[in-house]
This record gives structure tokens, sequence and C-alpha cells, in this order.
């Protein structure tokens, strides 16, 4: 027994190193594969959390692509379905239907808020799709014109000399009609009186006043006259503003009722154009 159990000092020191390793490898056992085990948990964990971001990402993006798209509109038509849908209430949408009764427009995001006096969070939400004509967003100049002042027959300018651009400086003559003007005085040879200007078509009669306040005819061309008691058909006809048919009526008239004594009198034949009767006379003579 004592062969057993006595141990001499380098024994006893082998067998303590030998019990230090067995429990080193003991411990080497048991906590290896639970680190191991850890470790493959936090990765399966990531990656768990990863594929769950990709997931919640692809709702999202379902949800977005699934909502109905917001097209910008004009908030003067906004109906009962529309300002429910926008969040509005049923006093907020009235005042805006009442205000839109009476004829009247909002013409910006303030005026809306001012007409149906929604808050500023709600406003916020969806005044970003108002949309309002172009002529309200992007009104275009307008064109200035003094008034003219009153001008003496030498102040004023020949209207048989004037340009389409010294026409243009009167108030309602544009380009279009300054051109028009020009062309029907080429066609006419000249203005003879400034009366043949109600003669452009188109041109208001407070056009054409307008007109004479800065223009007049100086040089008039001078006019080869009809003599209404001798005149024939074809010679009536050829004249501005009477027709073949109102030609005859002329004078089968003159055959009914003797010569005329005064132009005036073309006025008592039916479909004569009376309201012409003042550019008309310009070309008649009873002499």
């Amino acid at each position: 027994m004592k062969s057993h159990f006595v141990f001499s000092k380098s024994q006893r020191n082998g067998i303590f190193l030998l019990l230090l390793i067995i429990m080193g490898l003991q411990g080497a056992y048991w906590f290896w594969p639970l680190s191991s085990e850890v470790s493959l948990t936090n990765q399966q964990s990531l990656e768990l959390q990863q594929h769950q971001q990709h997931i919640d990402s692809l709702k999202l993006q379902a949800i977005e692509a699934n909502k109905p798209k917001q097209y910008p509109f004009n908030p003067n038509f906004i109906t009962d379905y529309k300002g429910y849908a926008l969040g509005m209430s049923s006093e907020e949408i009235n005042r805006l239907l009442a205000y839109r009764k009476q004829d009247k427009w909002v013409n910006s995001v303030k005026d809306f808020q001012k007409v149906t006096k929604v808050s500023d969070s709600l406003l916020d939400t969806f005044s970003s799709l108002f949309k309002f004509p172009d002529f309200i967003t992007n009104p275009k100049p307008r064109r200035t014109f003094s008034k003219p002042k009153a001008l003496s027959f030498s102040e004023k300018m020949d209207l048989n000399i004037a340009t389409a651009e010294n026409l243009q400086k009167v108030y309602g003559i544009g380009p279009y009609y300054s051109k028009r003007i020009v062309a029907y005085r080429e066609t006419l040879g000249g203005f003879s009186d400034d009366v043949q200007l109600n003669d452009v078509y188109g041109l208001e009669p407070d056009v054409v006043d307008n007109i004479k306040k800065q223009f007049t005819v100086k040089s008039p061309k001078k006019i080869a006259k009809v003599n209404l008691n001798t005149a024939k058909v074809t010679d009536l006809s050829e004249l501005p503003n009477l027709n073949y048919e109102i030609a005859r009526q002329i004078i089968k008239f003159r055959e009914a009722n003797g010569n005329f004594s005064d132009i005036n009198e073309l006025r008592s034949i039916a479909d004569f154009p009376s309201d012409k009767l003042d550019r008309i006379r310009l070309y008649l003579t009873l002499q």
C-alpha cells in the first residue's frame, strides 16, 4: 500500500501537472462548443434580421405602388367626394361650393384657405397639387397705351402714308389689323376720306374713332364719281359696297320715281345698305 500511495516530490509534481492538463482539456471540451454555438446563433440572427429588413422594404414598395396616384388639380372644381378624400370637412367643402356659385374663382393657395378656412396642417398635405390656369400663374404682360391727347388737323399723321408700325401705336390696333388697314388702302389706291376706315373688315367703331384721333386723310385719292341719274347697272355695281342686285334696284327706283334730287333718297330702296351710305356717296354725284 505504501508503495502505491507514497510519492516522491517529482511524482507529486507530475500528478499535479497531469490533473491540470485533464482539467484544461475538460474545460476546453465544455466551453469550445458553446462559444461556437453562440457565434453561429449570432450569425443566424444577423442573417434573419437582414432578411426581415428586405421583406419589410418589399412590403413598403408594394404599399407605395398600390397607393392611388395623386394628380395636380384645379381646386375650383373640388367635388364633395374629392373634398372628403382630401380630408376636408363638410363645412369647408360647402364654403367652397357656395363661393363658386357666386361665379367667383380661387386663384391662389391663400385664397383657397381664406374661403374654406381649412387648417394649415391639412392645407400642407395637398396644396402642392393645386394647379391654376396659366393665365393666372403666368399672366402675359399687357400692352400699355397712353391716352392720346386731342390733335389738330396739322398735328395728325396722313393716313395715306402711315405705316403698319405707325398704326400699331393706336389702342386696339395690333400687327394683324395694322397690316389689314394698309392692305385695304392699297386695294383702294389710297383713302379718299376717313370714313373708309369703316370698310376695313373687323375694325370696331371705337377703334376707328381711336385711329381718327391720331390720323386723317391729308392727301385724298381723287375719285371719278358716277352720276346717279345717268348711271347704268354695270356702272353702279362696280362701286364699293354695291352689288349687281342693289344697282338694279337703284335703276328701277329711278325709273319709277324720276331722277334723284338727294342721294339720301337711296335709303328708301329695299335692302339698300344704309349704314354704308357715307362711304357710297363718295363715289356718286347728281350732276
